[in-house]
């Protein structure tokens, strides 16, 4: 079969967000085609190139949410009225407000305000298809006054009739950049529209392509969720970062999109219970939710977790991104209290900083450590170190990510947010014990092969390490146990057949489209055969390979481009 791959941010770029799942995914699926629309978010992602791609990449087509390009389109008096009305109905649902997490769940109100929204987000859609795109639409002064309107208008939020002129030019712009998918050519008899399945990598904008062929060419929609696109909007909106008028309006803008999508795809797959939970608050049905653990190397950890004895028995390890959120300063002054019991106990923490925030917060650690261990000496005639240390991946003391987990007997997470824990199943492929805070889907991950205690609770994070450092069986058997539930729910090839069986799944669920012809002039169910995958094309040339193509946005990318001329040009990274 055809698949639609959608993307934002990420595949097939070198840089991104769930690149590596991707390029896993098609990789494994050789026997389907699929065709890569990519959203890319900043000038400097493209400019780093893509990953090379297999054969089974038909095309890539590429759009920028950055750009600050107009589309060039110029609108008569009717279209522009027409804009007109449909803005305004999708701005006044937004400045009606109500979280879409209990509007979803409320119900009195919900569904009309909901109807409402999906109505105008395509009418818009189908006005940007008619007239060839709504980009400077969007960023007309016409779009701010009827944001203002609707902020003023009686029923609206308290704190959007509270937006000032920035605060519209703000959320407005913001709107631009996230429905700027609508005036895209890609949902055509000669793009999305000839696929068999729309898989969304992501949620919010990513997904919003995928709704729009829905809609114009009922292609089923398929939307993976490893993080909660939504749940990131509204961290990212904080206090410190937006006027209360611009947190309220953009919140519920993403509250209702995220409804949106979750209430038209034909499945959903979370990655792990906490995204599962919060799709469930925005009104996905149960029925229609796979929940689907990432997929992971097991190979490269086999050799250290076939091997447990090569840790050494009193050093706890620590690996992942050194940022606030993983609270490592919890985890130091745990360790101080382990050193009281456990005086030979020592710390590595392993990782690299995440950006500047990181590199701050990293500094920050070696400070505390440096006043919470001074550098000791065994006696009057050693040289004095510390018991903590700072290492990043490929030092000589750990060359290597599966080095890195061998050097310790006990793992230890000590997050107050996470999402789908990847270290510490890396840490469950290694054969290693592990001591977790309770957070995101660690409870999860986990299953009962490894201790977990309160988040900011150093006190009840030591005594789990130290109950670990004193009994080595126990270490062994919770290492071995979560060895063996690794392989059985995180690796690549139990993802890549749980995604398989799915698309299979919904698409026999799905009414036939079209009909294609093979050789002897019988109908075939896909347009790629999926019992198998050869060379050369089996059908010939589509009715609807004539169908007037529209033009292109000018701010969007050129020609679909081929995968293999693509992998050549920009080579193997």
């Amino acid at each position: 079969m055809r698949i639609g791959l959608l993307t934002e941010g990420g595949y097939p770029h070198v840089s991104g967000d769930a690149g590596l799942w991707c390029d896993r995914l098609v990789r494994g699926l050789a026997q389907h085609e699929f065709d890569l629309y990519a959203l890319s978010r900043s000038r400097e992602q493209e400019e780093a190139g893509r990953v090379p791609l297999p054969p089974q990449v038909g095309r890539v087509r590429t759009a920028p949410l950055w750009t600050a390009e107009d589309d060039g389109v110029a609108h008569g008096r009717r279209a522009r009225r027409r804009f007109t009305e449909c803005y305004a109905e999708l701005v006044a649902v937004v400045c009606a407000g109500s979280d879409a997490l209990f509007d979803a769940a409320s119900p009195t109100g919900s569904s009309h305000l909901a109807d409402r929204f999906g109505s105008a987000l395509y009418a818009l859609a189908e006005l940007a298809r008619d007239e060839g795109g709504l980009v400077g639409a969007l960023r007309s002064d016409t779009a701010v006054r009827t944001l203002e309107r609707a902020c003023r208008a009686a029923g609206a939020l308290r704190t959007a009739r509270e937006a000032r002129v920035p605060d519209l030019l703000t959320v407005a712009a913001h709107l631009e950049r996230a429905l700027r998918p609508l005036s895209l050519d890609w949902y055509g008899d000669d793009g999305l529209g000839a696929a068999d399945l729309c898989h969304a990598a992501a949620g919010g904008p990513a997904a919003l392509p995928g709704l729009l062929a829905r809609h114009f060419g009922d292609v089923p929609l398929l939307v993976t969720e490893y993080g909660v696109p939504l749940r990131s909007h509204y961290l990212a909106l904080g206090p410190d970062t937006a006027a209360p008028a611009v947190r309220a309006l953009l919140a519920a803008f993403h509250g209702r999109l995220a409804a949106e999508v979750y209430g038209r795809a034909a499945i959903l797959t979370p990655g792990n219970a906490h995204a599962r939970r919060w799709q469930e608050r925005c009104g996905a049905d149960r029925a229609r939710i796979r929940t689907v653990h990432p997929g992971m190397e097991a190979s490269r950890f086999a050799e250290v977790g076939e091997s447990p004895d090569r840790a050494d028995p009193g050093t706890l390890v620590w690996v992942g991104r050194v940022e606030p959120a993983k609270d490592l300063v919890s985890l130091l002054h745990a360790f101080a209290e382990v050193r009281k019991e456990e005086p030979k106990a020592r710390l590595r923490i392993v990782g690299a900083p995440a950006g500047r925030e990181g590199e701050a917060y990293l500094g920050h650690c070696r400070v505390l450590a440096a006043q919470l261990f001074p550098d000791e000496a065994e006696g009057v005639h050693a040289v004095g170190d510390n018991p903590v240390s700072f290492e990043e991946i490929g030092g000589p003391e750990a060359p290597t990510l599966p080095d890195a987990y061998a050097a310790g007997a006990v793992v230890v997470l000590s997050s107050v947010v996470e999402g789908f824990p990847i270290t510490l199943a890396e840490a469950m492929f290694c054969g290693r014990a592990t001591v977790s805070t309770d957070v995101g889907a660690v409870v999860e991950v986990i299953g009962g092969t490894g201790l977990v205690v309160p988040p900011r609770n150093p006190r009840a994070l030591a005594e789990a390490c130290v109950a670990l450092l004193r009994d080595p069986e126990r270490r062994e058997r919770l290492g071995a146990a979560a060895r063996a539930r690794a392989l059985e729910l995180f690796t690549v090839e139990q993802n890549i057949a749980a995604f398989h069986g799915i698309y299979l799944e919904i698409v026999s669920h799905c009414p036939v489209r079209r009909v294609v012809l093979d050789a002897a002039g019988e109908p075939l169910p896909f347009a790629t055969p999926p019992e198998a995958h050869v060379p050369g094309r089996w059908t010939g040339p589509s009715p609807m390979a004539h169908a007037t193509a529209r033009a292109v946005p000018g701010w969007a990318a050129g020609a679909p481009v081929r995968a293999t001329r693509l992998a050549s040009a920009e080579g193997a990274r």
